[in-house]
């Protein structure tokens, strides 16, 4: 038997398995930016249903498994159909390979995420995560609509081919991406803080797919640049240690 409590989030993790599903099916159909809208619409409610899960103290390991089961759907599937579908098509096999190592890569991710998620340092992710891996393609149909019109017939160079290879290697790679779950706001002054979510809010609101691609593309780059940074200091330590002996 389901608890009250439970059928909160888990009813949000339907939406956001609905929300992915229809991103399929507007896909299908050639619509690719309702496409991409709706896998936005999963990314808002999959980072809605643990949040509530936890307010209701309804975690459970049913909850668990169905948003990993949801999440396959919304930003494996989706995003691989959508970006076959709007850019891969003409390039064959080695397009509609890109798709399935996106889906395939991002449920290794899943699985490996429920079994060290409770063993890992919880300020960093081992890999990307796979809703930032599909937001990546979606804000990406969304920016090419803003600057360029309507995303379909669109030219896209082999380049982003390689970068959905890249996308699904980072999703399985060991390289750290910060959590958000412990934001460090000490010696931040709440006048200030207010002025940069005013700030924010102004971005969102007169260039929201401008400032969502922008976002993902940043935060999948930026796990990168923290392990060049990490590398570089390790470095800086050997050469001291060098000179020392």
């Amino acid at each position: 038997m389901i608890k009250r409590e439970y059928l909160l989030p888990n009813f949000i993790t339907l939406l956001s398995l609905f929300s992915g599903f229809y991103s399929i099916i507007a896909s299908i159909n050639g619509d690719f930016v309702l496409a991409a809208y709706a896998i936005i619409f999963s990314f808002v409610f999959d980072g809605l249903d643990g949040k509530v899960a936890r307010m209701l103290h309804a975690t459970s390991e049913f909850g668990i498994q169905m948003d990993s089961l949801s999440d396959l759907v919304a930003f494996g599937l989706a995003p691989a159909l959508l970006i076959y579908e709007w850019v891969l098509t003409p390039y064959g096999r080695v397009g509609w390979m890109a798709s399935f190592l996106f889906v395939a890569c991002g449920a290794l991710r899943l699985a490996r995420f429920n079994v060290i998620t409770k063993k890992s340092d919880n300020r960093y992710f081992i890999g990307l995560p796979i809703p930032a891996a599909a937001g990546v393609i979606a804000s990406s149909v969304l920016f090419v609509k803003e600057i360029f019109g309507k995303p379909e017939g669109i030219s896209i160079p082999l380049s982003f081919v390689l970068f959905i290879y890249l996308l699904a290697f980072l999703m399985v790679s060991n390289v750290k991406y910060y959590s958000f779950k412990k934001l460090e706001l000490h010696g931040i002054k709440p006048f200030s803080l207010l002025v940069g979510f005013a700030l924010l809010i102004f971005v969102i609101g007169m260039y929201p797919e401008i400032f969502l691609f922008v976002f993902f593309i940043g935060y999948t780059f930026s796990g990168l640049l923290l392990q060049l940074l990490r590398f570089l200091k390790y470095r800086s330590l050997e050469v001291k240690e060098g000179h020392a002996e």
